[in-house]
Order: C-alpha cells, then sequence, then structure tokens
C-alpha cells in the first residue's frame, strides 16, 4: 500500500536530500525564491530535454532559439506589458498584506466563483458581501482595488542622469516572435514551422507562494508554431493533445490530468486551454496552448515599422502568420514530477519505504554502484562508476550497510542499484536491483551498460 506525500512532506524531503534548497538561506532568505540542489538540477535539466526533444527535434520544421533576457522596451510596448501587465491586488487595512483578489474570491468559494468572469466592480462586491477575511490575519478590512505592473525594471547606464529603464523579460516568447524572420530565412523554412525557446523570465508577483508552483524567477519552455489562418485551429488540437501526452511521458498517469478551457478569452485569441494536474493543492495549471491569430506579429510589424509577412512560395500569397503558441513552466513540471513521484510504501514487515517512482529517462540519478565490503571491493566498483558514468549519472556510495544504502537510493528515485560482490570478482557478475519492485537480478558485467542504457531510454 502506498500513500501520497502532502506538500509539506514534500518540501522537507527535497530539501533534506539535495532536490530545492530556499534561496539565500543563510540570510534569511528571500520570499519564494528557490535554488536547485545537486538532484535538482539534474532532474530539472532532465525535464527539459525530454521538452526539447518531443518539441524540437520530433516535430518536422521546428528549430531552436535562445534569445536575451533584455531586449528593447519597445518589445513591451507592442507587447502590451508596459501598459496592460498588471494583477488587480487588494492591501488588508489592519495588517498591511497585500492580496491577490482573484486568489482571495477562488480561495473563499472553494472554486464555486470564477475571478476571470467578474469585472473589478464584481469582484470587489464578492468581497464585501461575503465577508471575505484577510487570510493573513483574519480581519475585513480591504482597501479598494489596485493594479500593480507585474515587470522588473532595471537601469542600463553609467550615471543616472545618463540612464534609460529597460526590463526583465516576463515571458521568453516575445524573443521567438522578433525573431520569426530571422529563423524563416536563415533555415530557408517554409510556413508552417515552428521555435521552441527554453529560458528564465520574472515576474514581480505581489503573492507567490506553494513551494516551487509561483515565483517571481522561473524557466520557460515555449515553442511558437507559426502557419496560415486556416491552418491555425488545427494545428492548437493537435498540440493541445500533444502537451498531455508529454506529460504523460514523462511518468504522471492521464488521471492526474485535465483539460480546462479558458472561459474569457482575450480579444485577438480564438482558442485557449490548459492542462491542469493534480497537486496536493488541489487541481492547478501546468501550461497553456493558445491560438494567438496573427496578433502578435502583427504588433511588431506596427511598432517596429518592420514587415512581418510571409509570401507563400506555391501561390505567392502575402500574409502575417498566426501563431499557436505552447507555453510550459518548466518549474511546475519539476514540481508535478516531485509530487507524482514520492510515495511512502508500506512494506510486509510493517516498515514504511520513501520511495520516489520517477521514470528512468527523467530520474535524476539512473543507476548508484554499491560495493557490498569497501575494503575488498571498492576497487571494482570504482571501475564499474567510470564505465557507467560516460553514459549517464551516477552515484558511488560505500557508506552504512546495503540495506540502508538502497533506502538512501529509494528516496532520491535511482532505478537500478547494482551491487558488486564477491561474484564479481570471480565470475564477472553483478547483482542488479529494481527500485520499483525491489527484485534482484544477477547479470554478467559485460552487459551491464547496454542493460540499463536500454531501461533509462
Amino acid at each position: 500500500m502506498e500513500t501520497r506525500a502532502n506538500m509539506q512532506q514534500i518540501v522537507s524531503h527535497c530539501k533534506n536530500y539535495g532536490f530545492l534548497f530556499p534561496g539565500s538561506e543563510i540570510y534569511d532568505g528571500i520570499a519564494n525564491v528557490w535554488d536547485y540542489g545537486p538532484l535538482g538540477v539534474e532532474l530539472k535539466n532532465n525535464i527539459k530535454q525530454f521538452w526539447w526533444k518531443k518539441f524540437v527535434w520530433e516535430n518536422e520544421n521546428s528549430h531552436g532559439l535562445d534569445a536575451a533576457i533584455l531586449m528593447n522596451p519597445k518589445v513591451w510596448e507592442a507587447s502590451g506589458h508596459l501598459s496592460g501587465f498588471t494583477d488587480p491586488m487588494v492591501d488588508c487595512k489592519e495588517c498591511k498584506a497585500r492580496l491577490r483578489i482573484d486568489e482571495l474570491i477562488e480561495q473563499h468559494s472553494k472554486g464555486k466563483a470564477n475571478p476571470d468572469l467578474m469585472t473589478k466592480e464584481e469582484m470587489q462586491n464578492y468581497l464585501i458581501e461575503h465577508k471575505v477575511a484577510c487570510p493573513i490575519c483574519g480581519k475585513h478590512n480591504f482597501t479598494p482595488i489596485r493594479d500593480f505592473n507585474l515587470l522588473f525594471a532595471t537601469k542600463r547606464g553609467v550615471t543616472e542622469d545618463n540612464s534609460s529603464t529597460i526590463y526583465l523579460r516576463p515571458e521568453t516568447c516575445q524573443g521567438e516572435y522578433v525573431n520569426f524572420l530571422n529563423v524563416q530565412r536563415s533555415m530557408r523554412q517554409k510556413l508552417p514551422f515552428g521555435i521552441g525557446q527554453i529560458g528564465k523570465a520574472f515576474r514581480n508577483e505581489i503573492t507567490p507562494g506553494n513551494f516551487i508552483f509561483r515565483t517571481i524567477e522561473f524557466e520557460q519552455m515555449e515553442y511558437q508554431w507559426f502557419c496560415h489562418e486556416k491552418d491555425a485551429q488545427k494545428a492548437y488540437e493537435y498540440f493541445k493533445e500533444r502537451s498531455k501526452d508529454f506529460f504523460v511521458g514523462m511518468g504522471i498517469p492521464e488521471s492526474q490530468l485535465k483539460f480546462h478551457d479558458h472561459d474569457k478569452l482575450v480579444f485577438y485569441a480564438k482558442a485557449a486551454c490548459d492542462v491542469y494536474y493534480n497537486f496536493p493543492i488541489g487541481w492547478k495549471e501546468l501550461n497553456g496552448i493558445h491560438n494567438r491569430s496573427n496578433y502578435d506579429l502583427t504588433q511588431h510589424q506596427k511598432f517596429s515599422g518592420k514587415k512581418q509577412e510571409y509570401i507563400d512560395p506555391t501561390t505567392n500569397e502575402k500574409f502575417v502568420p498566426n501563431v499557436i503558441e505552447n507555453s510550459y513552466g518548466a518549474d511546475r513540471a519539476v514540481l508535478a514530477i516531485l509530487c507524482e513521484a514520492l510515495r511512502y510504501e508500506q512494506l510486509p514487515d510493517g516498515e514504511t519505504r520513501e520511495v520516489m517512482h520517477f521514470a528512468p529517462h527523467i530520474a535524476p540519478v539512473k543507476a548508484a554502484v554499491l560495493p557490498l565490503i569497501k575494503k575488498v571491493h571498492a576497487e571494482k566498483a570504482h571501475q564499474v562508476f567510470k564505465m557507467l558514468s560516460c553514459s549517464f549519472k551516477t552515484v558511488y556510495d560505500e557508506t552504512g550497510t546495503i540495506g540502508k544504502r538502497y533506502r538512501r537510493q529509494d528516496a532520491i528515485g535511482t532505478p537500478f542499484c547494482i551491487t558488486i560482490d564477491e561474484n564479481t570478482l570471480t565470475n564477472n557478475t553483478v547483482t542488479i536491483r529494481d527500485r520499483d519492485s525491489m527484485k534482484q537480478e544477477i547479470i554478467n558485467l559485460d552487459e551491464l551498460l547496454d542493460y540499463i542504457t536500454k531501461r533509462v531510454k
């Protein structure tokens, strides 16, 4: 029998085993900023590599990009971020806490009220009519709604008098839009085609929380599909299904995922949908798929004065392409994988086994090499470690009983443990233990690399 971990247990496990640490912890941290530890960075890299393979490599006519974080400020004027990238906030007059009103309404109504469909006046009235309490102090005494811009601004220039304001990008997709023609021309690409990018983004969130679900610094995996308007909706439906397949391919059961179509679309969007995952904190958004029409390229054409048109080589039709956006939060993907993996398993002897059931290709460590007796088997074990570590992440552990070492590897999700014993020295065989079944198998050392490689692909 297995039980699922709650969010508090996941946070504690991640810190204890080197997945994630509070940022700047020795200085008492900074609100909801997290550092990826030795195992966390391996896990995140594996997820990013799997995403890159799925979207950039496996989608025909697709290319990668790594655009700069700092962009010309007019980019954010064209995209609408300078004028409209805001959160509706209220302040508690009693404890001075600043809170997102939409989150207050969602929490109070337990999801029955949808603030996305409310006007600001309706949201303000909801607080009053339902006497919504401040989650910090419990009082009901809020200021009127105010909009707070989420852009991080900084100065470029040697002196204050000679400086200009620039912004840390709040999303990565604009780098793909402004490079649409560069990629199309340099790659001699015909429509439709895609551009994928993985990179950091920054948002001055007032109320970040729930571990790495919402942070002020985060990493996005975004894929933009450029196509003719007549093909856009079909492409949207295709990528909608592909997005769910991506998460299933990392080991998340389909029963833990669902589509959530947007109740309210922005004026230029033709369709929008999110994939939700059943986190311990409830059903929450993992990624978004959007049919954005030709709005983005049209805006950049208008503000830059540079045409963003594509000429069909067959029909000579000239048009501004539509965009199907696929936006994934790398950190939210990590959190979903952590939530799905960590389990507490009751064993027949009454003990509880703490185990992370990562899919082998996502697991931060693929194999652990364990000498049965350090003095006798360590030299051979080091040789086996060197052989395996050239192909995938491998660890060496010689401390404690073999049983305790198995448990440590279970707790970090290592799919395979290889024990080096007397038979290795005399018969050239090793004992390999499977994490999930805990069954052991004896195989020839010459077959070991191929055995594990096939199972962690």
